[in-house]
């Protein structure tokens, strides 16, 4: 997925395609071909099929005119509150690194269980920190890095939005933050958060690239509990306990704040939830860090 970036373009105007959108699908294993080609047509590209990265619900491919396309598909209960325009939104951002976008395409499938859209972007020119799977091994990253990451971070609160951050495609409330904290960790009788800036939503190791920063994947952000980004970062990094401190460092001014603690107490209860796994690396510092931080916002 690396080349240099090029000029933004227009949105091709959404469409009506038909496509099979069964309910529950997994495009790691369901055939692909008609959506590809489909996309191929709206976009008047051709999609480089022996580049295909395929995932839950998403798909990308490298283009012949050297972009990238991101296939993704997401149930219309998903999306049904705000729309789904977060990649051309995020795009008028100032101040933020991140791929040029230039085209997209939706639709909603024929069984109207699910839509589908494809976006088409500038190539990254570096590769994702960790494209898949839990980071074990410490990265090399300049400090450069650390400040072009500060720096998106930090432009991105300064702006305002009015759409609201969908981590994991589920809306961000304060009702949901506390309901997965109580849920994982009982006790802790406050959990309100003061202050909302605008996140990307799915900050993680596989969305950001080095040794040159970039961050991509804009589909769910929003506004969002302050620290939230900083938050995920942190505990997507516990099973590198070096480069979780420095992550705790360089984003000390939202992870000492009450909220950014919140948000760390929450982002430990998806790790150490009902879904956790024994093996995760992160699963035994999670339950350590959520320890401490009862005891923290207990005492605040």
């Amino acid at each position: 997925m690396f080349g240099r970036p090029g000029k933004r373009g227009a949105t091709v105007a959404s469409m009506t395609l038909s496509v099979s959108s069964a309910a529950a699908v997994d495009l790691r294993r369901e055939p692909a071909d008609d959506v590809l080609e489909r996309v191929e047509r709206a976009l008047q590209v051709r999609l480089e099929r022996e580049t295909l990265v395929r995932k839950r619900r998403t798909i990308g491919a490298r283009t012949d005119r050297a972009t990238w396309v991101r296939i993704e598909r997401r149930p219309v209960s998903r999306i049904r509150e705000q729309g789904w325009n977060g990649a051309e939104s995020a795009a008028l951002l100032e101040g933020v690194i991140q791929p040029a976008w230039r085209a997209a395409v939706s639709w909603r499938g024929e069984d109207d269980a699910a839509m589908w859209r494809a976006d088409e972007h500038d190539l990254l020119l570096s590769a994702p920190v960790k494209p898949g799977g839990v980071l074990t091994d410490e990265p090399v990253l300049p400090d450069e890095w650390w400040a072009a990451l500060n720096g998106t971070l930090d432009a991105l609160a300064a702006h305002r939005t009015s759409r609201i951050a969908t981590p994991d495609t589920v809306t961000i409330t304060e009702a949901h933050i506390s309901e997965v904290i109580q849920t994982v960790f009982p006790g802790l009788p406050n959990t309100a958060v003061e202050r909302w800036n605008p996140a990307h939503a799915d900050l993680n190791w596989a969305n950001v690239t080095a040794p040159e920063f970039c961050l991509f994947d804009w589909e769910d952000w929003g506004m969002a509990p302050r620290g939230l980004d900083s938050a995920a970062l942190w505990s997507q990094s516990l099973g590198v306990p070096a480069l979780a401190d420095r992550v705790r460092r360089e984003r000390a001014d939202d992870l000492s704040s009450r909220d950014g603690k919140v948000m760390m107490l929450y982002a430990c209860a998806k790790i150490a939830g009902p879904y956790a796994l024994p093996q995760d690396p992160r699963l035994e510092p999670a339950r350590a860090a959520a320890e401490r931080l009862m005891d923290e916002l207990q005492a605040d």
